[in-house]
């Protein structure tokens, strides 16, 4: 029998996201590396917040008993190094798209263990537009860089199974092989952990099925199909303002079903965030939900008996009065204060303490104003610009799809409330005349790309003043400059 010894530590990367228990899964190897009687090493390196990375986790395991050593230990390393990786665990997609790009998934060696879902970086929800990262990169790296990739979404298992994803992460690592540790050990050091470790069984368990499974190639492309987006923005719309509402933005998608495929999923993607546009109603129940106080409590890491306490600050004036009218009142209303010069002088600062009584009721009173909604200013107004879009996407579909694509995504560049809106408005109805209604050539494909060069100037610049040298025309979405006579 062969008394060669190994001739190195196993090597195994963590990258988890905060709440994610990356701290328990390192836990988990080394309990169940020490049952089975292998030396095993773990270190941490803390992650920071605001979704901008993770806490990493490096262990190295001695495939070798230690009472096969004759009493030697194995000398192990404190950090990664690139090219040195056997098996890489990312709890999240784009955190394995990152430990590929600095290097610890290569070919010859490494086993990549990923979950698919995504939760967005704060890079990516900074963009003024989709900001997103396309995933489809990540599983062609995958491919080529990994020496066998198990990617599936462990986050979804872990939700049907009542548990947390790193039992999930626990049981793909253990099923795909690349651990010297059998299931019994793994189960074992799960148990050792007491509270939980019934629903985390459960989660390694199916963890453990879908990655011992036979090797299934990686989707080329995690498409949405224009099915599943019509149910994300009906159910979206629902909680916005009703089954009605809901029932309108099927109506309005109904023309576009038997379009191009792409057309119809953003024409359907960018409808649904415009028609749940934020009003000072959305704003206030956002920020009254139940979740979001539970949400800052969590992310302050506030105990259950502790106090918390949120200030939201608010600065409601003309505008935001004149969005809750009738339609007629809202428009005079406007018009007067636009010719006047008045639309931001009585903006009123308020610092409103949501988590007290008073607060509360204050911002929620505004929120329960939804079923008045459909009869306001700022309602008819949206309505009035939407069908107006469809419009022109209706319309240049039928010369050229590229060119009716384009005009979907114009859509991005309408967001927020307040100033935002405004600038953001006043950019898209530029664009919309200049280029969409006016346009200086009959060519579609040219037609297209200019109205592309146009978008991306006014996504790099809100103020506006790259898309006005764009379109070659001045911009009025400034704020007013107010002139007062000199104190005698």
């Amino acid at each position: 029998m062969s008394t060669e010894l190994p001739t190195r530590s196993i090597s195994v990367l963590i990258a988890a996201l905060g709440g994610e228990g990356g701290g328990v899964m390192a836990d988990w190897l080394v309990e169940a590396a020490t049952q089975c009687g292998l030396p095993v090493q773990a270190t941490s390196i803390p992650g920071v917040a605001q979704r901008t990375g993770a806490t990493t986790y490096y262990l190295e395991i001695f495939p070798a008993r230690r009472d096969t050593l004759g009493g030697r230990e194995p000398v192990m390393s404190l950090t990664p190094n690139p090219g040195n990786v056997d098996i890489m665990i990312s709890s999240e997609f784009m955190e394995a798209g990152r430990a590929m790009q600095n290097g610890y998934v290569s070919p010859d060696r490494t086993t990549l263990i990923a979950s698919t879902h995504r939760i967005y970086s704060t890079g990516e929800k900074m963009q003024m537009g989709d900001g997103r990262f396309d995933s489809a990169k990540v599983y062609e790296a995958a491919r080529q860089l990994a020496r066998r990739a198990v990617l599936f979404d462990m986050r979804e298992i872990a939700q049907a199974n009542g548990t947390v994803i790193n039992a999930v992460l626990f049981g793909a690592m253990a099923g795909s092989g690349a651990l010297p540790l059998p299931r019994a050990a793994c189960e074992a050091a799960i148990r050792s952990g007491g509270r939980g470790a019934e629903a985390s069984l459960r989660g390694f368990a199916a963890g453990f099925d879908l990655a011992s499974a036979a090797a299934k190639p990686a989707p080329a492309t995690p498409d949405k199909p224009v099915l599943d987006v019509l149910a994300l923005g009906e159910a979206r719309l629902v909680d916005y303002q009703g089954p009605a509402y809901a029932k309108l933005y099927r109506e309005r998608m109904q023309p576009f079903l038997g379009l191009d495929a792409r057309l119809a999923e953003e024409t359907g993607r960018h409808l649904a965030l415009w028609m749940s546009f934020e009003d000072i109603i959305r704003v206030a129940d956002l920020k009254t939900r139940a979740a979001r106080f539970a949400r800052v409590r969590k992310e302050s890491r506030a105990g259950d008996n502790e106090p918390l306490v949120i200030v939201d600050y608010l600065k409601p004036g003309i505008e935001e009065f004149a969005s809750l009218l009738p339609p007629a009142l809202g428009r005079r209303l406007v018009d007067w204060a636009e010719k006047s010069g008045r639309m931001h002088a009585y903006n009123i600062g308020m610092h409103v303490r949501t988590t007290t009584v008073l607060g509360y009721l204050m911002v929620r009173s505004l929120a329960w104003l939804k079923p008045w909604r459909p009869h306001t200013y700022r309602y008819h107004v949206e309505q009035q610009h939407i069908d107006a879009w469809l419009g022109r996407i209706r319309e240049a579909a039928r010369r050229d799809t590229a060119l009716a694509l384009e005009i979907a995504e114009c859509a991005t560049l309408i967001k927020g409330y307040s100033d935002t809106h405004r600038r953001g408005m006043a950019n898209f109805l530029a664009l919309m005349d200049a280029l969409v209604d006016n346009p200086a050539t009959a060519d579609p494909r040219e037609q297209a790309a200019a109205i592309a060069r146009a978008r991306q100037a006014a996504l790099a610049d809100p103020e506006g003043k790259a898309l006005s040298s764009t379109l070659g025309t001045p911009l009025a979405n400034g704020k007013p400059v107010f002139w007062l006579a000199k104190s005698p």
